[in-house]
């Protein structure tokens, strides 16, 4: 019998925690408390007594709107729907300075496999822009003749990154307007 490694079960769920909400990678109050081995009011309360720390740019409150969508399409979520406050939404400076303010062997811990998880996510991200940029590089040299064939190859990067096929991080837009 294995016995499972804590912190990739933390890492798996820092995975699912990252959501896309107005442009941004971030991480709601609560998945966080719960990644930091604290209770959200706690965490809100230390927030609250350090606000100087946390810019815009570190964290947001979401709207009644950006709150239900989340809720509606992240089923561990559920438990913030009758919050009688809005969440927060952390960045990821906003969670380096979660990790500071709350001071604890577990948030300072757990904080290195935060940042992690969001550089692993700006490399999947970044991986994408640089073939497409080389695409775009190859169609400018060539004939009009291949433009269907770059076009198709766009196509194809755009269903793949559509696709379920990787890392389950955060969630994202399918036709229709449904986030999965």
């Amino acid at each position: 019998m294995t016995i499972p490694n804590r912190n990739s079960d933390i890492a798996k769920k820092i995975d699912r925690a990252i959501l896309f909400i107005r442009g941004q990678k971030v991480m709601i109050d609560s998945d966080l408390a719960e990644i930091f081995g604290v209770k959200t009011y706690r965490l809100n309360e230390q927030v609250k007594r350090n606000r100087d720390r946390f810019p815009e740019d570190f964290m947001f409150q979401l709207t009644a709107e950006e709150k239900q969508e989340v809720i509606a399409n992240c089923d561990h979520l559920e438990k913030i729907k009758f919050s009688s406050t809005n969440p927060y939404a952390f960045t990821e400076h906003g969670t380096i300075m979660l990790a500071n303010v709350l001071n604890t062997p577990t948030a300072v811990e757990t904080s290195l496999l935060i940042v992690r998880a969001f550089v692993k996510l700006r490399v999947i991200l970044s991986t994408h822009k640089e073939l497409e940029k080389k695409i775009l590089e190859l169609e400018s040299k060539y004939d009009k003749q291949f433009k269907l064939i770059f076009k198709a190859i766009r196509e194809l990067m755009r269903q793949e990154q559509l696709d379920k096929n990787r890392p389950g991080i955060g969630y994202k837009i399918e036709k229709g307007n449904k986030i999965s």
